[in-house]
């Protein structure tokens, strides 16, 4: 097993080029169909904010779905605006989540694609919390994870073997089949996920289930079939929309 020198914080680690920024087509393009059912219909172009766009993938599958429709890719790693730069038509937007907070007004987006971002964070709820303020009411949160009770997550459990999605450094694979270190931070359940969701001011519309690339080829028949029910598929999409502010 290869080892990589440590780095000095989470960012030189995603500004490493080394360290993978994309996800799966199959689950971008169900994610994507998801949101262009939401906007059907929509009087006029929408805006899109794609947060933690990485190399694009996310935005480039959505692109032919959302016609019309403007998206602009988001991400704070200088590598990963690089990559996106040669997918996306409008040039992407250095910003992140916490800190400064994102590069946008209040309820200026109508939708957001958070794809694969959720389980990288240190805190999740501020996060949540920023894409709330730049949504408009009732707009649209698309985002997708890995799910920690997976099909064969259950299995590996049983079995003491650390969960696939889940790591605990960011040198190495440590207790499960693997190599790639991708930099996962937190994991969720279908039920945990849906009301963290709930919990941060969204109302939780569906959750879907979408295949994972890295699924051995003989299994990946199961993989599909276990996305009809998202509690045991390997990827939860969850599609949110926000809900007024709370009266104090």
């Amino acid at each position: 097993m290869t080892t990589t020198a440590p780095p000095k914080d989470l960012r030189d680690f995603y500004e490493d080029p080394a360290v993978p920024v994309s996800s799966g087509t199959p689950r971008s393009l169900r994610q994507a169909r998801m949101l262009a059912a939401a906007l059907a219909g929509a009087d006029g172009p929408r805006t899109i904010l794609d947060i933690g766009c990485g190399d694009g993938t996310a935005a480039a599958v959505a692109a032919p779905l959302l016609p019309g429709h403007r998206i602009i890719g988001v991400d704070w790693s200088q590598d990963a605006l690089r990559r996106a730069s040669a997918r996306l038509p409008s040039r992407p937007v250095r910003g992140e989540l916490t800190g400064g907070g994102l590069p946008f007004r209040s309820e200026s987006a109508d939708a957001v694609l958070f794809s694969e971002v959720v389980e990288h964070l240190v805190d999740p709820d501020a996060a949540l919390d920023e894409i709330r303020r730049v949504l408009r009411p009732g707009g649209h949160l698309m985002l997708s994870t890995p799910n920690l009770a997976a099909w064969y997550n259950r299995g590996l459990l049983l079995a003491g073997v650390q969960p696939v999605f889940s790591e605990v450094s960011l040198r190495a694979i440590h207790g499960r089949p693997g190599r790639e270190v991708v930099g996962h931070l937190r994991l969720y359940t279908a039920r945990a996920l849906r009301e963290f969701v709930a919990a941060s001011g969204f109302e939780v519309v569906r959750l879907a289930g979408a295949p994972f690339h890295g699924v051995p080829r003989v299994l990946r028949p199961l993989d599909r079939l276990a996305c009809s029910r998202p509690p045991l598929a390997s990827i939860l999409l969850l599609h949110a929309q926000k809900t007024p502010a709370r009266k104090t």
